[in-house]
């Protein structure tokens, strides 16, 4: 009986006790609260040079935190951080976005080390948040001055403004981020990243945070895998922090841009600032096709760009680039328009040493491409955003010239050797065959039609000076021009027309040339009609 009632006695003193030690949970809780939300709420707008918001913050201890805080003076009490709907409104601005939004916040924090300096946070877990990034020299300074009088922070250079509590974050996970770099140009659309995935680990005044995020790209849709350092956070001017890392991006379907096709592959490496950064590395497209032309051909390329990050403009210096066995070099930019209509791509490119036939096999239908042989090219590519075909809206101008070209086409070779033939005056010499053509040009390319001011071409015998145009929709050509002929006349002809036409020769000898005449190409690039100018229209 009395060792019943002894049991008694000791259960109800464990409840008394475990009762009182809930108490004092709650007690601690209630008291920690407005303590622990004024140093959030100090560290939030002293660390981010802002005005914050808070929705709610709870503050709260698990039950045998008490009993730690009894038995280790706090050491090993955990305090349980929860706060909802927080902004931040950087100088208090409301004419512009947040420079925060959070859905929610989460963090533990040993009682002990709450006093001490810095205090240590070992993880926190940041739901549903968007920072929005404004471009440099948009936010009023502290000072008061104007943004072109403010003295402007050293890239990447801590600014910890004067009473920021000191703490040491080990941790931070921030999955589902959306990141926001305002233009300058307040009428074209921010630059936009969405943080899939996102881990920063060694948060502390004056130290670089460590990084792995996984960002899903848009276009070409796809994961960008990245992994680096952020930092130090200089609030005063948040777009001059300093970033850099590595990166993957795999297995990007390229046919989300009309009139491309074909799955790219990219690595590199980047640094410099969130407003700005240097960026290089390789790219590996090995079914690259443009959709309104042949086959596919395998594009490699090297870059190096810096990037404007606070519009997205892209400067390209240089591309090299590797189509099939041809290399060429790029120059130039891929600028952002207006809202959301997307991108223009706007290059120099120089190829020295280049095959025809590699780029003939992206815009030509239906086997080989026409010409195979060396080419030179120098010309300015501009493609401006836009749903149609690429054909369509490609802005090209540019010179050619084409070495020791031939003809694919049988059939256009052959008139190709007939015309050499004639033009020495050997109609009938047979050896006479697979002649190479030279050909150099001046055009301009819109509207899917390529159009020649200047189109000239020499074989053995013959010289041709033509201007016309080629239609990409119906694979139509038509030409008109000058042909000069070493013979005369009578001696492209065989047989009884030599004679005859004998007496005529003085008429078709001119300007040096034994014969010169008005002629003309048209018809289907498969097999075109050569003849006498008739007047055909070239526009």
């Amino acid at each position: 009986m009395r060792k019943r009632k002894f049991w008694y006695w000791a259960a109800g003193i464990t409840a008394l006790v475990l009762i009182s030690l809930t108490v004092a949970g709650i007690v601690l809780s209630r008291r920690f609260e407005p303590f622990i939300k004024e140093q959030t709420i100090l560290y939030l707008e002293k660390r981010f040079d802002s005005t914050a918001e808070l929705g709610s913050l709870k503050v709260s201890m698990p039950m045998k935190s008490p009993l730690q805080v009894l038995l280790n003076k706090g050491r090993g009490a955990q305090i349980r951080v929860e706060g909802r709907k927080i902004v931040l409104r950087h100088q208090g601005r409301t004419d512009i976005p947040p420079m925060l939004e959070l859905e929610r916040l989460n963090f533990e924090v040993d009682m002990h080390t709450v006093w001490e300096k810095p205090t240590r946070v070992r993880a926190i877990r940041l739901v549903g948040m968007s920072l929005t990034i404004p471009p440099k020299h948009e936010r009023p300074s502290l000072t008061g001055k104007s943004a072109e009088e403010a003295e402007v922070p050293e890239a990447g250079a801590e600014a910890v403004p004067a009473g920021t509590p000191s703490v040491v974050i080990d941790e931070i996970s921030a999955d589902g981020t959306r990141l926001a770099m305002m233009p300058k140009d307040p009428t074209k659309a921010p630059l936009i990243f969405d943080i899939l995935k996102l881990k920063l680990t060694d948060a502390g005044p004056g130290a670089a945070m460590k990084y792995d995020a996984v960002l899903t790209n848009a276009k070409p849709p796809g994961l960008i895998n990245a992994t680096g350092s952020f930092g130090p956070f200089v609030a005063g001017e948040p777009s001059r922090t300093a970033l850099d890392g590595e990166f993957t991006f795999g297995n990007a379907d390229l046919g989300v841009f009309k009139g491309i096709s074909g799955t790219l592959s990219s690595k590199g490496k980047f640094h410099g600032l969130l407003a700005g950064m240097e960026v290089e590395g390789t790219t590996n497209t090995p079914d690259f096709r443009l959709t309104m032309g042949g086959e596919p051909v395998p594009l490699k390329t090297e870059y190096r760009a810096i990037v404007d990050g606070t519009n997205g403009n892209t400067l390209l210096q240089p591309v090299i680039a590797t189509l099939g066995t041809t290399v060429f070099e790029c120059k130039g930019g891929v600028v952002r328009g207006r809202e959301d209509i997307g991108k223009s791509v706007i290059l120099d490119v120089v190829m020295k040493q280049g095959k025809i036939d590699d780029v003939l096999k992206l815009t030509m239908k239906g086997g080989k491409p026409f010409l195979t042989g060396g080419v030179g090219l120098k010309l300015k590519f501009e493609l401006p955003p836009g749903l149609g075909e690429v054909a369509d809206r490609l802005l090209i101008s540019g010179d050619f010239d084409l070495r020791d070209a031939n003809f694919t086409s049988a059939t256009v070779q052959e008139k190709i050797d007939e015309f050499s033939r004639r033009g020495q005056g050997r109609p009938k010499d047979e050896q006479i065959e697979e002649v190479p053509t030279n050909l150099k040009g001046t055009f301009n390319m819109a509207d899917g039609v390529i159009r020649f001011s200047q189109l000239a071409f020499n074989i053995p015998g013959a010289d041709v000076d033509l201007r016309g145009r080629y239609r990409f929709s119906d694979e139509s050509l038509a030409f008109r021009g000058k042909m000069r002929l070493d013979a005369t006349i009578s001696q492209t002809q065989t047989g009884w027309k030599r004679i005859v036409l004998k007496p005529v020769d003085p008429f078709f000898s001119k300007r040096g040339a034994g014969t010169l005449l008005s002629i003309q190409i048209a018809g289907q690039r498969s097999n075109p009609e050569f003849g006498r100018d008739r007047g055909i229209d070239i526009d």
